[in-house]
């Protein structure tokens, strides 16, 4: 029997990913155009795979551009997708595509995270919302999940903290089993100490990812922001931090939410607000 040590680095490296997306060697043979043989001989040690075929598995797999770096160099190749830091000049027209999109949510809150839900970028909408949460919150790196969901930040504002607490904390925590990172568990612990007891189920329960109730800010204002989210990102960049930034905006639920967005952004425009960027290189 093959040991561990005989295996190598790479081959025990795949068999983890691939266990972690419970794909069968078959399954991941179909997707990267190969034999289940060779990919039993290639997780066995009895193969060394080319370049090539090391990125068609890791692709298979979505195994994340990141790590799929660190199976070619398990491998003993150099690594094949560069880390550019957000405010090198490459990545000028990324930057200038991230404050059109921002802009372009207007009066709706959004905001540019990296892979561990730290502000990159956010518009004016998003300030306005989180302008009464304590300044050390907002000191960079900026944790949005975290600003959510302190008792310094936004959550004494949640109408439906446990649940919406709960919807993040599932989120991050799915993240970092799924693509594994300390921080991310870090993070998922974190905000489980902050957050409600989780919800008992009823009969009729959907789950967690529910709306976003928010007291409008403001001591005197009693009015309520109904809010849907939605998550987006690069599907085809091959450049390290453009592949783990995310997009994540804050969309009205009903009339009165968008009218209210609008009138709270008008107000801090008139004051002097402003799209705020903030680029940052991938750690």
């Amino acid at each position: 029997m093959i040991g561990e040590s005989a295996r190598g680095p790479f081959a025990d490296a795949l068999r983890e990913w691939r266990t972690r997306r419970r794909v069968s060697q078959l399954e991941l043979a179909l997707r990267a155009g190969t034999t289940q043989r060779h990919v039993s001989f290639i997780e066995s040690g009895r193969s060394a795979p080319g370049r090539s075929m090391i990125i068609r598995l890791a692709e298979s797999l979505e195994v994340p551009i990141r790590e799929r770096n660190e199976l070619l160099l398990a491998a003993g190749f150099a690594p094949a997708y560069p880390r550019t830091p957000l405010d090198d000049p490459r990545l000028d027209a990324v930057r200038s595509a991230l404050e059109r999109i921002l802009d372009g949510h207007l009066p709706y809150p959004a905001v540019v995270v990296d892979r561990h839900g730290d502000l990159v970028s956010a518009n004016a909408a998003f300030h306005a919302l989180t302008a009464s949460a304590a300044p050390r919150l907002l000191v960079p790196p900026v944790s949005v999940p975290r600003v959510l969901l302190h008792p310094q930040g936004l959550a004494p504002r949640i109408v439906n903290l446990e649940e919406w607490a709960w919807h993040i904390i599932d989120r991050v925590g799915a993240e970092s089993v799924r693509n594994p990172d300390h921080r991310l568990r870090r993070l998922a612990a974190e905000l489980a100490e902050l957050a409600p007891a989780r919800p008992r189920e009823s009969p009729d329960h959907l789950g967690f990812a529910v709306p976003l109730r928010l007291r409008a800010p403001g001591p005197d204002d009693d009015r309520e922001l109904t809010l849907i989210t939605t998550l987006t990102h690069f599907g085809t960049a091959t450049d390290v931090t453009v592949a783990e930034l995310r997009l994540e905006a804050f969309l009205p639920a009903d009339e009165a939410t968008a009218a209210l967005l609008a009138e709270l952004v008008g107000r801090g425009l008139d004051e002097g607000g402003a799209v705020a960027t903030a680029p940052s290189a991938a750690p």
